[in-house]
This record gives C-alpha cells, sequence and structure tokens, in this order.
C-alpha cells in the first residue's frame, strides 16, 4: 500500500490530489481525525510553489508537487536555437501558473450586439477628436454592471472564510508588448467618462509599449479584460482569472450576423465574449445574470447614465 493510497481521505480529494500530481501521505489532514480535505491539497500545493527558491523555476521543473515533464534533448532530432525568455514572461509564466493552480476556473459564452454602439464609436471619435476604441466602452460596462453585481468586484480572503467587497473600481487591461503581456489598471473607472477611460487606456497602452510602466499602475485591479478581437480572433477563448481578482472577460472578433427580430432577420454587429470566474466566488446562475447584464448595457449605451 502505497503512503497516497493509506492517506485518510475521501474519493473527490483523492481525484483531486492526482490530478495534481500530489502525494496524499505528504498532505497534513485538517479534517475530523486528520482527513485531508481538497482545501488541505490545495494550501500543499501553495506551500510547494511558495517554498520554491525560483517560483518561475517550479513552473518548469514541477517544484509545486505537479511531476514535471521529462527533459528532452531536442537536438537529437535537428538543428535548435535557445532564446531566453523576457523577465516579463518569466513573471507571467509564473503567475499565471499560480492562477491556474489555485483558482477553479468556469468560463462561460455570449454574444452583445455593438451595433448601434460602433455607429456611435465611431461617430463620437470624429466629434470629440479623440480615437475612441472599442475598450473604453466595455470598461465602462464592465464597471457600470460590477454596481448591481458586486461579488465581481471582490477578492477572497486569504483565509478562504470571507469576501473582500471593494469600494472602488480599477480596471486592468492585457496589453501586448514587445518583451510580452503586462496588464495596466486604469483607476476610478466608475467616476470616469469614456473619453477620459479612451485617454488614460491610450496612455497606459504607450508606456507598455515602450516598456515605462511603473510597478503602482499594473496593482489594485479589480477586474481584468483581455482583447484578441484586433489580432482577428473570431471564436471565444478561456482567459485564466489575475488573481486575486475573481473575474476576466475576453473579447474576441465582432462580426456581421443574422439575428431574428420576430419578423425577419436583420443583419448586426456581434461581439463574442468569455467569462472566466473563480467558482469559489462566483456560482453559474450570478454569472449568468452579470453577463446578460453586461450585454444589455453594451446593447444599448443609453444604460450606461442611469
Amino acid at each position: 500500500v502505497s503512503g497516497g493510497d493509506a492517506a485518510h481521505a475521501g474519493p473527490a480529494t483523492r481525484k483531486f490530489a492526482r490530478e495534481l500530481g500530489v502525494d496524499l501521505s505528504q498532505v497534513k489532514g485538517s479534517g475530523a481525525k486528520g482527513r485531508v480535505t481538497i482545501e488541505d491539497v490545495q494550501a500543499h500545493v501553495k506551500a510547494r510553489m511558495s517554498a520554491a527558491p525560483n517560483a518561475t523555476a517550479a513552473v518548469v521543473t514541477g517544484g509545486s508537487g505537479i511531476p514535471p515533464i521529462p527533459a528532452q534533448d531536442f537536438s537529437q532530432y535537428g538543428p535548435v536555437e535557445r532564446k531566453e525568455l523576457a523577465r516579463i514572461r518569466k513573471l507571467s509564466a509564473a503567475h499565471l501558473s499560480r492562477s491556474w493552480l489555485n483558482i477553479p476556473h468556469v468560463t462561460q459564452f455570449d454574444e452583445a450586439d455593438i451595433t448601434e454602439l460602433e455607429a456611435f464609436r465611431k461617430t463620437a471619435s470624429e466629434d470629440s477628436g479623440v480615437k475612441l476604441t472599442l475598450l473604453p466602452f466595455l470598461m465602462k460596462a464592465v464597471a457600470t454592471a460590477m454596481k448591481q453585481f458586486p461579488e465581481f468586484n471582490s477578492s477572497l480572503a486569504p483565509e478562504g472564510d470571507a469576501l473582500i467587497l471593494k469600494q472602488y473600481c480599477h480596471i486592468g487591461f492585457a496589453a501586448d508588448t514587445p518583451n510580452g503581456l503586462v496588464v495596466p489598471v486604469v483607476r476610478d473607472v466608475w467616476s470616469k467618462g469614456i473619453v477620459q477611460l479612451a485617454q488614460d487606456c491610450a496612455d497606459l497602452a504607450r508606456k507598455a509599449r515602450d516598456g515605462k510602466l511603473k510597478p503602482e499602475e499594473m496593482r489594485g485591479g479589480c477586474f481584468s479584460i483581455s482583447s484578441l478581437g484586433g489580432l482577428g480572433v473570431s471564436g471565444g477563448f478561456t482567459p485564466i482569472v489575475n488573481a486575486p481578482e475573481v473575474g476576466i472577460l475576453g473579447v474576441s472578433k465582432a462580426s456581421m450576423k443574422p439575428v431574428w427580430d420576430g419578423k425577419a432577420f436583420q443583419p448586426r454587429l456581434m461581439l463574442p465574449l468569455s467569462l472566466s470566474y473563480d467558482h469559489r466566488v462566483i456560482d453559474g446562475a450570478y454569472a449568468a445574470r452579470y453577463t446578460v447584464a453586461l450585454v444589455k448595457l453594451l446593447g444599448d449605451l443609453r444604460r450606461l447614465a442611469l
């Protein structure tokens, strides 16, 4: 009998441990009579990752208790070239791995009719003299919906027994740079208009491209938005929650589709949305109601003024 088989744990915990490659005999149980729970396994993995001398190395070598991918000599199959990862990519790898391991992710998909929004965006860009992309509209809609569904503007307490509900709204957006992905954070979205949000996004994106973002400009986010539409991605995708946030919105390329209006099919510009969330904090019904509210806001700009 192996140590893992002898451990006092239920079937669900054993299955969870097997998926993560964790030896249950190494996990201290907090349940009745030393029973090992799923939370104990999560804590064990988190502790192993924290104890690793190099968080990035832990991701690659399996230092978190997960069986590592066996090393291979690829040169035996043909010519190769070694390219060192940029520091940003190393940090992102460690952070994304921690988020994926610690957060039970759920992603749900929907579409928003942005026909009127897109027409207004083009006109408003000309009138204001400011280049208005879709991002500030998405940011404002996400923030407005969070007032109605405040659990999306929260973080789970470290002990896992309470929610920290935030009375402010800062939203991050994924920015692609030559050195890797960064997430600048726009402050005080609730109190800003579309034009100001557009200017803030443009300023932060420029700093990101130039490698001049300050650490404090990437901290304090309540929610994140990742848009791949500009790169031509037309289908949905599964963005990883940016811990300690509990939700992230993935946005793909909008396309014209025939939509039934009750009498005939009409051409409408439909925007694919992918909402990933922390299932420890957000349940499916709550997320569905949030998504419905978000879709309504994007479909009717007048709702943003309410």
